[in-house]
Parts: C-alpha cells; structure tokens; sequence
C-alpha cells in the first residue's frame, strides 16, 4: 500500500515537470499558437496608361458667369462624363502670327442634360498608339468659366491656340505629325480623343504649343 502511494506520487511529479519544461521552450522559442495575418486587398482604381499619366490634370474653376445656356451651380451627379460626349475641333478666329486659334468643342451625346464648367485638360497624341507628344496645353486662368448646361445634342466651347511648330528649330522641336488631341472634359480622369491631323507637334516638351480658355456655351466664344 505504501509503495503504490509513492508510486502515484513520483508518477504526478514528473508529470509537473514535464509541463514545466513545455511551458519554458514555448516561452524561450516560438510560441506555440500562430496568427494568420492576410494582407489588405489593393484599393480599387481607374487603369491609367503610362501616356495618360503625363497628362495635364484638367481644372473645373470654382465660379459662374451669367449668359445663355449658363447655370449657377455644378454637382457630380449632373457633370458630363466622357461616354456623353463626343469631340471635334472646328475653326475659331484665326489666331495671331506664328499661331492658329481654333475652338475645341463638346457635344452632349447623351440622353440627359448635363454640365461642363472650367478648363480642359489637352495635349497631342499620335504614333497609333495614344502616346502625348510634348507638352500638355497651358490653361488661361483669367479666362470666363462659367458652368455650361448641356441638353442632348447641345455644345460647349474651348478656344485653343495652337503655336506653329514652325516657329521652333528642328532640334528645339523636333517636328511629328499628330493624330489628333487627348482631352479630359474638366473634372474627370478619363479622357476622350480628338482626331485631328492639320497641325504640327513638337516632340520636346520645352517647346510649348498649347493654350486652351475654359468652356463656354456655344456661340459665346470671345476668340
């Protein structure tokens, strides 16, 4: 009787000091639970090619003018997004010497009225691929920018002036025929483009071709 109490005893003691051992290697080593750490989903975002990257941001202006086809405000909800809009460039006043004005125009090809208000975001493309040759046109602050109510159907004006790349040397220029025009309607990421290939580009950016004013409604063009 009295050697199986010890027995038990001895039996409980090892079992204690087995614990304790366990016990110090989870402490001293790796502990013995893990967590799994799952890393956050990438925040979702518009694709964005490398040419449209370089691209000048187009700016909405912050005021309002009083005319026709103008309004007082402008939303989100109700701004002109790019698949209601087509593009063209039609003739403007002609310009000054070493340069050409023409007028960039927008049409609200959608179904619903909607609004456009401040300045365009523009630049030459070309290659066939949608590459921006040289600098994105230079925005004219001091221009109206009024917000433009746009019915079905209905246009928007921006005056562009367009520097003749003739004005420039060859190796100041660097001379390529365009396709055409990338534009961002003023408040938006994504652009449309406007074919277009009477006028001359300047592959390098220090040669500065483009000056485009804020829209205005059709037929209140100044230039």
């Amino acid at each position: 009787m009295q050697r199986s109490s010890r027995s038990k005893f001895l039996l409980v003691v090892t079992g204690l000091v087995a614990v304790g051992t366990l016990a110090g290697c989870a402490s001293d080593g790796q502990p013995a639970a893990t967590e799994t750490v799952t890393a956050p989903a990438p925040s979702a975002s518009a694709p964005q090619s490398s040419e449209e990257s370089t691209s000048a941001a187009p700016s909405a202006g912050s005021g309002s003018s009083a005319g026709s086809g103008a309004s007082g405000g402008d939303t989100a909800g109700d701004r002109c997004v790019v698949s209601s809009l087509a593009g063209r460039i039609e003739a403007g006043s002609g310009g000054a010497a070493g340069s050409v004005l023409v007028h960039l125009v927008l049409e609200n090809t959608g179904s619903t009225t909607c609004t456009v208000q401040g300045w365009p975001g523009v630049s030459f493309v070309g290659g066939g691929t949608g590459k921006q040759i040289g600098a994105a046109a230079t925005q004219e602050k001091s221009s109206s920018h009024p917000t433009v109510t746009l019915a079905p159907g209905k246009t928007a004006v921006a005056p562009l002036k367009i520097v003749r790349a003739e004005n420039y040397s060859a190796g100041d220029c660097s001379p390529q025929t365009p396709d055409g025009f990338r534009v961002y309607p003023p408040g938006s990421k994504q652009s449309l483009f406007v074919k277009d290939t009477d006028f001359q580009a300047c592959a390098s950016a220090d040669a500065s071709l483009l000056a485009v004013q804020a829209f205005v409604p059709e037929g209140q063009a100044t230039s």
